[in-house]
């Protein structure tokens, strides 16, 4: 891992660009942190870290408010990272569909979201690796954020995530659906009820298979980008109380 700038943001969170072999990320640590701070690693949909920076950091800085350190990085096929084979004929294939008003087909769902997660996993779990050997990072690890399958995978085969947020409102491959079986850790999921882009009924087939005893679903009223502040917050304290 090398840093590759640093600021210190108005509330006194220092954040930190890095690159971690020709993967970019963004570390945030509290202005007085604890010795070492909790971790909770930011996911994100595969908009690039320009676009979607001003939310990350929102969230970095509740994060921090709390006592917490935050980190993403970005995701393969998203911003100056080479687009990955496959994903934008799937694309283009669920657009089709889409506008023809036809059911979007297991495989077209797989080819959009299985090379992202297949790729990203191993590569979050690297850069778990080189965040928890900094001197002011520590356990326990939380995982919050989308996009959702990449979460159930990582949180399926990764032992140091302890608990996780996840945002339910992207496609879920057959495959993540019996890998969820796999989850044990607490678990909170927010859901969207009125989410445009996202089947609900398999987002509850989801929660269902999870085999975490803990979890939590939490559903709101709304589309994608509508999750009130409440729930938010109701999420944040779900990762204080687990990982604090």
């Amino acid at each position: 891992m090398r840093f590759t700038s640093e600021q210190r943001l108005d509330d006194g969170v220092r954040e930190r660009a890095f690159t971690l072999g020709e993967i970019p990320g963004i570390l945030w640590t509290p202005a007085s942190p604890p010795a070492p701070a909790p971790l909770i690693l930011l996911g994100h949909p595969p908009l690039g870290l320009d676009r979607m920076y001003p939310r990350l950091a929102a969230r970095a800085r509740h994060a921090a408010a709390d006592g917490f350190a935050s980190a993403t990085i970005e995701l393969p096929g998203s911003g100056d990272r080479p687009r990955l084979p496959g994903v934008e004929q799937a694309r283009a294939e669920l657009g089709r569909a889409v506008r023809a008003g036809e059911r979007i087909g297991d495989e077209i769902v797989d080819a959009l979201v299985l090379p992202l997660v297949e790729r990203a996993v191993p590569e979050w779990r690297a850069a778990l690796d080189a965040l928890l050997a900094l001197p002011e990072i520590g356990g326990p690890v939380g995982y919050s954020g989308g996009v959702i399958s990449l979460g159930v995978r990582l949180a399926a085969v990764e032992p140091r995530i302890s608990a996780a947020v996840l945002f339910a409102g992207s496609f879920v491959p057959r495959v993540i659906l019996e890998e969820a079986r796999r989850v044990t850790v607490p678990l909170h999921v927010l859901l969207q009820w009125d989410d445009e882009g996202n089947d609900r009924q398999a987002a509850l087939d989801l929660f269902d298979a999870f085999g975490s005893r803990e979890k939590t679903l939490h559903a709101n009223m709304g589309g994608h980008t509508g999750v009130p502040e409440f729930a938010a917050e109701a999420a944040g304290r779900f990762l204080a109380r687990h990982l604090g």
